[in-house]
């Protein structure tokens, strides 16, 4: 899939604001200050709220265009983030281990494929400190049929994600796209000190 295609234009994912879900977050205390990834970042509206927020943030994307698009918002806005073009699932050619505290997800975990998982959440696991935090926000099997991205039940969230996290919830929320509001799981999970 050429991502850099959907960013010549305005794609569904990209509301211009950061996801309700993050902020909650961030006000409720679930995400501190410290490093914080976030992973398919788009044009970096989650990642400039984390920085905006006291944490040294990382964004990650596949899509040239969108980098680019999140560097120039950043600067405009006078906020530090360090983003870079690369593929989430080789992030151990760009990272250390260890190197993150937190690490979100908002809008990639439902592209995988079933056998794109599994690398998924090593490379995920491989990022994160012990004990760091994953949170992801998915489109969810109660979403409506439809055209769209692959809809994900908690049992595929869990499969994935169990073997090397702990999971403290998988709640109903919702994520807004420019078709407007769509149903949503928010995983929140814990790095197990494992290997």
């Amino acid at each position: 899939m050429d991502w850099d295609e959907f960013y010549k234009g305005t794609p569904a994912w990209d509301v211009g604001h950061p996801q309700r879900a993050f902020e909650a977050l961030l006000e409720d205390g679930e995400i501190e200050p410290g490093r914080a990834l976030d992973i398919g970042c788009g044009r970096g509206d989650n990642a400039i709220m984390l920085a905006m927020n006291g944490c040294d943030v990382t964004g990650i994307d596949l899509a040239e265009i969108a980098v680019s698009d999140a560097k120039a918002k950043a600067a405009e806005r006078r906020v530090n983030v360090n983003f870079v073009v690369g593929d989430v699932l080789r992030m151990d050619q760009l990272f250390k281990e260890s190197e993150f505290d937190v690490v979100i997800d908002s809008f990639l975990f439902h592209t995988f494929t079933d056998e794109e998982r599994p690398i998924f959440a090593k490379q995920v696991f491989r990022v994160l400190k012990p004990g760091g935090k994953y949170f992801m926000l998915c489109f969810s099997d109660k979403d409506p049929a439809g055209p769209g991205p692959r809809r994900i039940s908690k049992a595929e969230i869990e499969h994935t994600f169990t073997p090397l996290f702990k999971v403290i919830y998988i709640a109903d929320s919702s994520l807004v796209a420019t078709t407007g509001k769509r149903e949503a799981y928010l995983l929140s999970a814990v790095r197990k000190n494992i290997f």
